[in-house]
């Protein structure tokens, strides 16, 4: 059994062995063919991301280059648009959709698009899609139809003929600007939302660049696109309007600008503009008891903002200034309906002789003006460059009586709202003039009609220290007179921010005002009583007293101040959710001071706004830089 046993096993044992090896060939052999198909894989994937990287890099040239070709073409367009070529307007509009498009069609490529979730650096290859969308959007849905408009725009019906103001052309325009605006306003938002601190470099800038270039384009389309919608309204087409003007004046200055002593009434029917009504804030008397007004500006400006029509802008809420002004002439003239007031100072109408040329003075249409202007030395024309002087000094100087210089005041303005309505020539200066106007600040617009107050409050002619237009850290630094008089011809004052990290996460800044009596050191007795005051009011004459009033940004806090670097206390207040302070000072001529006031707890972390009170001097010279150790967090 053995012998079997051991013959059995060893006829066995060659036949298993010769399985086992075929068994082992057999899983080399599929093991080489998975390496090979793994090799061949691996071999094909390597060439699909070579190609995808190929295709990648193609396509981010195709981006970049179209997107410089566009950029370089912007300054080309501006100057076209400037000097009215329609012809090359259209044409490089042609050009830049070209580019903008290309731009696009590789940004929204399938495989760029894919590229936007791979992780890392997928949100690289999102944000340039955004970007290129953004600029062809704005490009064919902004740019493109502006230009068409612009091209078939009848330049000339824009300029006033025989009194009157066509307003048919931006009532054409004005759906396309508010389309134009549209697509600005929702592309920036759309770039501003990119987390740009997940980018790389080579990305974030380009972004960067894209966001401040549309946040500047924005704001002339949208104000654009505002006028389009107001003024044919404002300007009487839907029916006759009526506005009282208040001829601030500067030289004794109020926080909207000065002392509206003069009034003058403008009726506009279909364009055409005609001064219908004119009087003196004096000849109004005082209102007693007051009229209603907010209360928490009551309390910062007194009474006297709803009791006298001289001091309705005490407040520099314009709304509310405005509205007031309008309640105060109804009550005085129950027949005559007021839709809406502007504010405007000497300054307006010298920028507005700048573009028309000057204007002849006589014969004023009241008798008692008339012949008082035969007796003195005032000039027998105004132009841009005497209307200030004249207005703010050398009236006082030659007509003693303040309800005579109130009318002469009314008269020049209707002179030059003449002069407005009636230019011969090209009509582009006279814009540039109402715009840098409104820009410096100068010019205020209010309207009785909600919808029509609703986008005014969206532009800085409204003049609104609370709503849209004084969101995130938004100061206001204004000025009202406590002499009585005419001395603020003669401050002269400058303004700064101070940012300082105090280390507890929040931004603090300091309102620094400086203010100096330039007047002669012989004022009290060489400047006429009517501007010293003759010390009426408490101050001696030649002496200045300016409230200084200084508003912080929302949830602020007002914390300390300081004259000439001594620590004094302040009134305190606060309007809507901004902290207002309020120091008094005096100076004699010669004399300065120096004014700072603390704001704590700064949340907002965007660079700061000022809006100061416009005076006789130049804004560039009044608001000096901000100066900062950098932000804070």
């Amino acid at each position: 059994m053995t012998d079997g046993y051991s013959t059995s096993a060893g006829s066995a044992r060659p036949g298993a062995i010769r399985a086992a090896s075929e068994r082992s060939r057999t899983r080399k052999s599929d093991r080489g063919k998975r390496i090979r198909l793994l090799l061949v894989v691996v071999a094909a994937v390597l060439v699909l991301l070579a190609a995808v990287g190929s295709w990648l890099t193609y396509r981010a040239q195709q981006i970049r280059s179209n997107l410089e070709s566009s950029i370089s073409l912007l300054p080309e367009l501006q100057a076209a648009v400037i000097e009215r070529n329609t012809e090359r307007a259209s044409a490089v509009t042609a050009q830049l959709q070209y580019h903008t498009s290309a731009a696009r069609a590789a940004g929204t490529d399938p495989l760029w698009t894919a590229a936007g979730v791979l992780p890392f650096v997928g949100q690289n290859f999102s944000a340039v899609s955004e970007v290129t969308v953004s600029a062809d959007d704005v490009v064919s849905r902004a740019v493109a139809p502006m230009v068409d408009k612009f091209a078939a725009l009848d330049w000339d019906s824009l300029t006033p003929v025989d009194g009157r103001i066509d307003t048919a052309p931006l009532s054409h325009i004005s759906p396309t600007l508010s389309a134009a605006a549209n697509t600005v306003e929702l592309s920036y938002g759309r770039l501003e939302g990119i987390d740009r601190s997940r980018l790389l470099p080579q990305i974030a800038k380009p972004l960067e660049d894209a966001v401040e270039a549309l946040d500047e384009v924005r704001k002339p389309i949208n104000g654009a696109s505002r006028a389009s919608q107001l003024l044919p309204s404002m300007l009487g087409a839907e029916g006759s309007r009526k506005y009282l003007v208040l001829v601030q004046n500067s030289a004794e200055v109020r926080a909207t600008g000065g002392i509206a002593g003069a009034l003058a009434v403008l009726t506009v029917d279909d364009g055409r503009i005609s001064l219908t009504d004119q009087g003196s804030a004096s000849e109004m008397g005082r209102f007693s008891p007051p009229l209603e007004v907010d209360p928490e500006q009551e309390q910062i400006y007194s009474f006297r903002m709803a009791s006298f029509m001289q001091s309705v802008n005490l407040t520099p809420d314009f709304p509310t200034a405005a509205s007031t002004a309008q309640r105060m002439w109804e009550d005085r003239h129950p027949e005559s309906r007021i839709d809406g007031v502007i504010a405007i100072d000497p300054m307006v109408l010298a920028n507005i002789l700048s573009a028309t040329g000057p204007v002849e003075v006589g014969d004023y249409g009241d008798p008692a003006v008339d012949a008082l202007l035969a007796e003195t030395e005032l000039p027998s024309a105004l132009d841009s460059t005497n209307v200030v002087p004249t207005l703010l000094s050398d009236v006082y100087a030659q007509i003693e009586d303040p309800a005579l210089q109130d009318k002469y005041f009314a008269a020049v303005a209707g002179k030059v709202f003449g002069a407005l309505t009636d230019v011969q020539e090209d009509g582009t200066q006279l814009v540039e003039a109402l715009v840098t106007s409104a820009e410096q600040g100068r010019m205020y617009l209010w309207s009785a009609s909600p919808d029509e107050q609703d986008l005014l409050a969206q532009t800085g002619l409204a003049g609104a220290t609370l709503g849209p237009t004084v969101g995130g850290t938004a100061f206001g630094v204004y000025f009202n007179d406590g002499t009585g008089a005419k001395m603020d011809y003669y401050v002269r004052r400058t303004v700064q921010l101070v940012r300082t990290c105090p280390g507890d996460g929040y931004s603090q800044y300091t309102v620094r005002v400086t203010l100096r009596n330039t007047a002669p050191a012989d004022a009290a007795t060489s400047l006429p009583a009517y501007v010293t005051g003759a010390g009426v009011f408490g101050v001696a004459p030649g002496r200045v007293r300016t409230n200084t009033i200084a508003y912080g940004p929302a949830q602020s806090l007002l914390q300390t101040a300081r004259i000439n670097g001594n620590e004094v206390s302040l009134g305190s207040f606060g309007h809507g959710n901004r902290p207002v302070g309020v120091l008094t000072t005096e100076l004699g001529p010669g004399d300065a001071a120096t004014i700072e006031m603390d704001f704590t707890k700064v949340v907002q972390d965007n660079e700061p706004v000022l809006d100061v009170t416009p005076t006789v001097q130049d804004p560039a010279d009044v608001i000096l830089p901000l100066e900062s150790t950098g932000p804070c967090n």
